[in-house]
């Protein structure tokens, strides 16, 4: 199949149906995911395009995403557990930015906790707990603050303190893998180049790109259309247009794509043990190119 006949599926009345427990832990054959596992669907809802007043407001949480990435990075050390980065997410969110974290009780069964801490072999969804993180992990975590109906999305990679060089690697290629599917993005272009351009860099490397999971609309909805793959081909796939607003997220295995979900539902890992990363960024389309909406403030790079 063409990725755009993979990529199909209804957009739901509420953002719930999109973030949810799998019936079981086998994917069923050429499901898609938006941030957590959906089922395949025959059907395809228009992809939102958003107003100029839409654009300020996303723009305002995309910046309150990035500057709660800014904050708690100096956290993210040995000894730290993911129990107290997700509480200093919590406070942050709600008392300095005035918002509220949009995973919380969000999905069936309800997701416990405030941000998602993915360590090591965890693609994505790891649920922080009282385990300390040791020096030499890596930690991908991801925040979504929603405020004022609106929600602001996205994640990045920590180092906890010395890693390895082939740690390290892995971090700074699947950054690479997300920039050069954004840089793909302009009116005209397709989904499926943006998913060929994260696909090439990451197998050109050596390594390998989840598939069962991809990027997500996002504005009034934390999930909506379009769903976009970090995989594809060029040309294929939905025509974007100006004003869509989506997420650029691969999740890039040193090893194998396979992968696994544990017990509690929601944590997704490396069949093969093998480590992942994952870097996340919203995007507009513009006019003439795009914007991302979530570039740090603090260093002022994406």
């Amino acid at each position: 199949m063409r990725p755009s006949e993979n990529a199909v599926s209804a957009q739901p009345k509420s953002a719930t149906p999109l973030f949810r427990r799998p019936q079981s832990s086998r994917l069923p054959k050429r499901a898609i995911i938006a941030a957590v596992f959906i089922t395949y669907r025959p059907t395809a809802m228009a992809v939102i395009i958003h107003t100029p007043e839409e654009i300020e407001k996303m723009r305002e949480l995309g910046r309150l995403a990035a500057e709660a990435l800014d904050y708690i990075g100096q956290f993210v050390r040995p000894g730290v557990t993911t129990n107290e980065i997700d509480q200093k997410i919590y406070d942050y969110h709600v008392n300095v930015q005035g918002g509220y974290p949009a995973p919380l009780n969000y999905g069936n069964p309800p997701y416990p906790k405030s941000c998602c801490t993915s360590v090591n072999n965890v693609i994505c969804h790891g649920i922080p707990n009282d385990k300390p993180l040791k020096n030499g992990d890596i930690v991908n975590i991801d925040v979504t603050i929603k405020k004022d109906g609106f929600h602001g999305d996205s994640s990045r990679m920590y180092a906890v303190g010395s890693i390895s060089p082939v740690a390290q690697r892995l971090i700074d290629v699947t950054h690479e893998a997300m920039m050069a599917g954004i840089r793909e993005v302009k009116p005209g272009a397709t989904l499926g180049d943006v998913g060929h351009a994260c696909q090439t860099v990451a197998e050109n490397a050596g390594y390998s790109v989840v598939q069962e999971f991809c990027g997500h609309g996002i504005g009034r909805a934390f999930h909506c259309e379009p769903q976009v793959l970090h995989y594809g081909r060029k040309g294929q796939g939905l025509v974007l247009q100006p004003g869509m607003i989506f997420t650029v997220e691969p999740m890039i295995n040193q090893g194998k794509r396979h992968l696994r979900i544990l017990a509690d539902g929601w944590t997704v890992v490396t069949k093969d043990r093998s480590l992942s990363a994952q870097w996340e960024h919203e995007v507009l389309v513009t006019e003439t190119g795009y914007e991302i909406l979530t570039v740090s403030p603090a260093s002022g790079k994406p």
